[in-house]
């Protein structure tokens, strides 16, 4: 009952928003936060610790739950896809530790706005105002990321896969990545590459965007990862390196096949005006149908359309 009323005026508070109405955010995060700490021995699944804060969901709470069995002290982090930094998966982790941080995004007037969300001088928060590529992320890293990290997240709506590809193994301890769950649970596939590519307008509809579950799995096995869950929403995918085994750090969460990590309920398909159509179950995908995409099956990278995926 007590977490049930902080949390409803945690809801309310983040209505009315300003520095002294976030400190206390904060104050009642933490208190939520000490209090559910407490079950996280009893967890099967990771999405049983999601608690929203400044994440868009329940990351606040898979992060926490993830960052106290790893037991890191003062978590770093990079975050890719940030916003202006009022909702993302790691602005939580820097108002509680103030560690090291880099936040990336292509937003205008980007440090100017992060600041405006969070005291920028009360940790090492490193802005950065970029358009990420496979490319340039490589370099972008090395030019302002000078510390080893714990967690890494990248959602940009698009290339992401790609961009990942590129990333050194073992780049972070916990990795978390937005997948596209209306890809379904069998197919291993991505976008094509397109260091412009643009969700809204690759396809009206808003749907075909991203890379598979599957896709990312694979992926991230090479890069030196397992998966260990995703989120309630299912659309982000919580991955730890291959040094921190599960047997060790999560015994008690249990493994659960792709059909339901990727079985969603958010609509958000769009028509031709753009307008919101609430599309449901196999409609979503049979309106993307003729879409582009790369098929990653047998690592051969053959571009086809989703219509012929079932041929392959």
């Amino acid at each position: 009952m007590q977490i049930f009323i902080i949390k409803y005026v945690l809801s309310f508070l983040k209505r009315i928003r300003n520095y002294s109405v976030d400190k206390l955010i904060i104050i009642l995060a933490h208190s939520i936060l000490l209090r559910s700490r407490v079950f996280y021995e009893k967890y099967q699944l990771i999405e049983d610790a999601e608690i929203k804060i400044f994440s868009q969901n329940g990351e606040d709470g898979i992060i926490d739950y993830i960052v106290e069995k790893l037991n890191l002290k003062k978590p770093s982090f990079v975050e890719i896809g940030v916003g202006d930094y009022s909702e993302s998966n790691t602005r939580l982790l820097y108002e509680m530790y103030y560690g090291n941080g880099l936040i990336i995004d292509i937003n205008r007037d980007l440090k100017k706005k992060v600041s405006q969300n969070v005291n920028l001088w009360k940790g090492n928060l490193n802005v950065v105002e970029a358009q990420v590529s496979a490319q340039n992320i490589n370099s972008l890293l090395e030019a302002n990321m000078p510390f080893s990290v714990d967690l890494f997240s990248i959602d940009i709506d698009g290339i992401d896969y790609w961009v990942v590809n590129e990333l050194p193994k073992k780049i972070s301890k916990v990795f978390i990545v937005e997948y596209n769950p209306v890809f379904g649970s069998e197919v291993e596939v991505t976008v094509p590459y397109n260091e412009n590519f643009s969700r809204e307008k690759y396809h009206y509809s808003n749907l075909c965007y991203g890379a598979s579950l599957k896709a990312y799995v694979r992926l991230m096995d090479q890069k030196g990862y397992y998966l260990l869950g995703v989120n309630r929403l299912r659309n982000n995918a919580f991955f730890i390196n291959k040094d921190y085994p599960k047997s060790t750090y999560f015994p008690k969460i249990k493994e659960i096949g792709n059909l339901e990590l990727t079985n969603f309920n958010f609509s958000e398909s769009r028509d031709k005006f753009k307008e919101l159509t609430y599309l449901s179950g196999n409609n979503r995908i049979k309106t993307i149908i003729d879409c582009e995409v790369i098929n990653l099956k047998n690592q051969k990278n053959e571009k086809t359309k989703i219509r012929n995926l079932g041929e392959n």
